[in-house]
């Protein structure tokens, strides 16, 4: 399995593995395909054997503390940025377990670096709090007081990566 650039044919496969992986957090392509737009640098597909999509990620310089609401569009990156996103980050059952998670987890972080931010965010849902503690990860006990997660369920988690 390997990682490559997002291109904006490949948003039926990644809008129908949202759907099918994401049934309770439902977004629009059009949220998608503004990601792509926006920050294409920090889009990328995962190809299985064959050539088929088993994965993607989508991420973006934002702000810390706001992430941005479920299934809305966000217009346009923030100047100066404080954090880089990690808007999802979803693998078909079949990618699980091939490492392939932690291989883009460490990309983004290299990211962010080369962008000189000094940490990276998201909001855990659907259990993934341990893999992304695994990767790092803290929740965010200060921001979690002011429920900025309330777009994406009481239990969603907004986590922080400190980079040194």
């Amino acid at each position: 399995m390997s990682w490559r650039a997002m291109a904006p044919g490949d948003l039926a496969d990644v809008d129908g593995i949202a759907a099918r992986l994401h049934p309770n957090y439902p977004e629009d392509r059009r949220v998608f395909a503004e990601r792509l737009r926006l920050h294409p640098d920090g889009c990328r597909v995962l190809l299985a054997a064959g050539a088929w999509i088993a994965g993607y990620v989508l991420s973006h310089p934002w702000q810390l503390g706001r992430p941005p609401a479920l299934n809305v569009l966000i217009g346009s990156i923030p100047s100066p940025a404080s954090t880089y996103y990690i808007h999802d980050l979803a693998l078909l059952p079949e990618a699980r377990g091939s490492g392939s998670a932690t291989v883009i987890v460490e990309e983004l972080i290299r990211h962010a670096r080369a962008l000189g931010l000094t940490s990276l965010s998201l909001i855990a849902v659907n259990g993934s709090t341990p893999f992304w503690e695994r990767q790092g990860f803290a929740v965010d006990k200060a921001a979690a007081a002011t429920d900025p997660t309330g777009s994406y369920g009481g239990d969603a988690n907004l986590m922080l990566l400190r980079l040194a």
